[in-house]
This record gives C-alpha cells, structure tokens and sequence, in this order.
C-alpha cells in the first residue's frame, strides 16, 4: 500500500495526474487530508467515484493510523501508542491546558521522530531501548492527524521519543506540510523542536525551518555534560552556544530556548548558576527548568523545589529568563524522560 498521508502539493499533483485527474485535485486530496484529517479515500467525496476506486485498487491509502493503546493520568495528560510504518511503535503524548494557568488555554501534542534514540542521555528511558528505526514523514503526521480529530491543539513539540535531527530527511517534509497553506496551516510558531545539538544538521533545520529551536543542555560544564550526554563529545555545547550566538533570527523570528533537568548537588549549584550565565551570555534565549523523573535503573538525585526555585532567580535576575516546567503524566510514565517501547509487541 502506498500512503498519501505525508506527501507534499507536488507529490499528490502526481498521484492526480496518475489517476487522470485536474492539478487541483491535489488540494482536493491535501485538504481531506490535513484540514479534515480522513482516515479514508472514501471520506473525499468531492473526488469521482470512479478516482477513488482506481485509487485504492491501485495501492493508494490515506495511511492515518489509530493509536493501539491510550492511557490517561490524573492530571488529564494523555499517552497513546501508535502503530508505525515498519511494525513497531512510538509514544504520544498530549498535555492539555492545566487549571489555574496563567499563560490562558495551551494544549500541547508532543510528538515522537524514532523508535528508541542513538543519544543514550543518561536521564532518558528512551535512550536506553536503543535505536530501532526512524519514524517516516506519514508516521510523524500521523500522531497530529489522529490527535487534532477529538482534540484542541495549541501548540507542537517535537519532543518525545528520538533526536529529531538524526531524522531530518523525514521531519523537515513534516513540518511543511504542519505549515503550508496548502497543508495544515500551522504557526511556525506553535512548532518547537528540541536536539541534543547535531551541529551539522541542525545548520541545515535552522536553514530550511521557521520552527522554534530547544537546545537539550543539563550542563554547562563539559566534563558532566558528557557524563549526563555522550553527545557532548561531538558537540560540545560551547560550540553550539557560539554557532547559535551568529544567527540573527532569533527572538523576532524563532524564540530559542534551553532545557536543563534539575538534579540535586549535581548542576543547580552557585558554581553552576554561575556558568550558565557565563555560557549563555548576550544570547537572546530562554532556560526551562525540569524536574527529574525517575526511571529504572537510574539513580540520580532531583532536586528540592527550593532548589530549582533558587536556580530561576538567579538566572533571571541575570539576564536569562527561566521558567520552571510544569510536571505532568508521571503516573503513567509520560513525564520528560519517561518514553519509551522498549517493551511494546509489535
């Protein structure tokens, strides 16, 4: 079968003009689609009949998927295991809007790019199942299709299982069909996609993307960087720093923003408050705060709320304004850190 799900205008003007059908069948097709979100060539009604059937007799499909498994937590967060492309299977999860928050209604999808992830951050589960595949550009449309039936959605992360710039050959065709006219008309700025800072490809995301940039950083000191991330040995986060220091389209066109998980005695020490300022200096960015979220066979030390309280108000108080990240989804494992398939069936 050949999925429709994650072509782009030019790739569907094909299959119309396969099936004898006028260019702006194409759009016909992207709309069904990606505006309404179909899971099925039949639902296109404003396509001939006779197209639909030669369409799905000839192989073609919308390829949107329903998830396998939907847990949901206390807190209202939700955790979907989607089926993919090659047999195996990723998490979603949905965040919606928490009671009492002040930045109004914000409903978040994080979305996942691989199967498992080559980075191998010491805090995270995913990497520890390994890699096993990257996510098609269907398969990462699929997750957001399937979400945004049934469900308001504000805001896109990319970052849930995988390091989205070891699978940029698929995200990028994702993310402009996310933000077409033509596609699902999404804000760049709604879109925000985190690494662990592939400098190459991360070159070329900042290049061919619009989307808002998180840079994982934990550290700012090498030696425990690369204790918590072996990527740091090919990418120190200095170098990544300063290459991000020479764009100019941050703030008005992108925000950029760092993620740091908090943990006790290890990096929220003055010392370290101290060298974040010093890295991120003159940067126009922002620092999110995360709690740490216990996994198996890990043992690392969260730290207090005073803790990651302390650590906000210096930073802020020196020019990097922080924000301390709500946690939600622990007690069904879709905390950050928490994702993984390790043990699905496929």
């Amino acid at each position: 079968m050949v999925r429709l799900l994650g072509k782009n205008i030019e790739e569907l003007q094909g299959v119309a003009a396969e099936m004898g059908l006028p260019r702006f069948a194409a759009r016909q097709m992207a709309q069904w689609m990606y505006e309404k979100h179909v899971s099925s060539i039949d639902q296109m009604t404003n396509l001939p009949k006779a197209a639909r059937l030669r369409m799905k007799a000839e192989g073609y499909e919308v390829g949107a998927v329903q998830p396998l498994q939907t847990l949901r937590s206390q807190d209202g967060t939700e955790k979907f295991l989607f089926p993919t492309e090659d047999g195996q299977c990723v998490e979603t999860v949905f965040i919606p809007s928490a009671a009492g928050q002040d930045e109004g209604e914000r409903h978040t999808l994080c979305i996942s790019t691989q199967v498992g992830c080559k980075m191998n951050c010491q805090f995270c589960q995913t990497g520890k199942q390994g890699f096993h595949g990257n996510l098609t550009t269907a398969d990462i449309l699929a997750q957001v299709v399937w979400a945004m039936r049934e469900r308001t959605l504000t805001n896109i992360v990319v970052m849930g299982q995988g390091e989205p710039l070891d699978n940029l050959d698929n995200l990028l065709p994702a993310l402009n069909i996310l933000t077409a006219e033509w596609g699902m008309g999404w804000s760049p700025r709604r879109i925000t996609v985190s690494t662990v800072g592939l400098r190459k490809t991360l070159m070329r995301f900042l290049d061919e993307s619009p989307c808002h940039l998180a840079v994982s950083l934990h550290s700012p000191i090498h030696e425990q960087r690369l204790q918590l991330m072996p990527a740091e040995r090919q990418f120190p986060i200095a170098d990544i720093v300063e290459t991000l220091r020479q764009r100019d389209d941050f703030h008005h066109q992108r925000r950029l923003s760092f993620e740091y998980i908090v943990l006790h005695g290890m990096n929220d020490t003055p010392a370290h408050a101290k060298a974040l300022v010093r890295l991120l200096r003159g940067l126009e960015c922002r620092v999110n705060l995360i709690r740490w979220h216990a996994i198996p066979d890990v043992d690392l030390p969260g730290s207090e709320e005073a803790d990651l309280l302390s650590l906000r108000d210096y930073l802020t108080s020196h020019g990097v304004f922080t924000t301390i990240r709500a946690s939600r989804g622990e007690d069904i494992m879709a905390a950050c850190g928490m994702l993984t398939t390790q043990n699905a069936k496929r």
